[in-house]
């Protein structure tokens, strides 16, 4: 796959890479930045139409560690294939990448969590009836999907900069409709503490490409049937946006010693 990269991906030498979610893209302003190619711009890659997804990968630094950063994603609820959606997943393992930081915005489904903050991914739960490993006998182990060795770097990081950092399961939902109170009620039945459209495919898929993951909700809006309030992609959005400098601080004290 890498020989019909464009060079700005191919000698970017990141060994690490981010995805980030809806609302989050302005984390990209805080790195040193070496090149921007669109996603367009790469042979077989879906490009997301979803605002608040700029469908472009930067290269840069954070922390003089060189970083492949994908700004916005595409997922199931645009009609892609669940084998369409890991594809920059699998380009990025292509060039080298072995550890993989995805983030998402994310809805609130623990009554002792709260939006504005962040959530670490310990595990998840696969309601969107998909799974990029489809087509074969890929029986892979997801007895830890989120690495727990990432977890306790970006634990201790987050204590010392004493930030608030939630732990918890995320559910991932078909979409793209939010859930009804009802759907929240039976998520959180399930063990549930977010509730999103998207990350589990990647995590899967990247799992069994023998990547070490991480990943982070954005904890945006209260789950359906939580709060009085209506929920609207524009504040989703918006609460990412302001959220972005945390993760950026949290990056920059994890990254060299990864």
């Amino acid at each position: 796959m890498s020989e019909c990269l464009p060079v700005a991906l191919t000698s970017s030498g990141a060994r690490t890479a981010i995805v980030l979610g809806s609302g989050l893209g302005g984390f990209v302003d805080s790195l040193d930045h070496r090149a921007v190619v669109d996603y367009s711009a790469v042979p077989g890659l879906p490009v997301s139409g979803v605002p608040g997804h700029a469908g472009r990968y930067v290269v840069g630094e954070v922390a003089g560690v060189p970083l492949l950063i994908a700004q916005g994603r595409v997922h199931l609820y645009e009609g892609w294939s669940a084998a369409e959606v890991v594809r920059g997943i699998e380009m990025m393992h292509s060039l080298g990448v072995r550890t993989l930081i995805l983030t998402n915005a994310a809805g609130v489904v623990n009554p002792a969590f709260s939006p504005g903050t962040w959530m670490m991914l310990s595990d998840h739960i696969n309601m969107t009836g998909h799974s990029p490993l489809r087509g074969g006998a890929h029986f892979v182990d997801l007895s830890e999907v989120y690495s727990l060795r990432l977890r306790e770097k970006f634990r201790a990081a987050s204590v010392g900069r004493g930030m608030r950092l939630f732990e918890g399961v995320y559910a991932a939902m078909p979409g793209p409709q939010y859930e009804t109170p009802a759907e929240i009620r039976m998520l959180r039945t399930l063990g549930a503490d977010a509730v999103g459209m998207s990350t589990v495919p990647e995590a899967v898929r990247a799992k069994a490409l023998g990547m070490e993951v991480a990943a982070f909700s954005c904890l945006t809006n209260w789950g359906a049937g939580m709060s009085g309030g209506q929920l609207d992609h524009a504040e989703v959005s918006a609460a990412g946006r302001l959220a972005a400098g945390q993760f950026a601080a949290l990056l920059n004290d994890v990254l060299p010693g990864l």
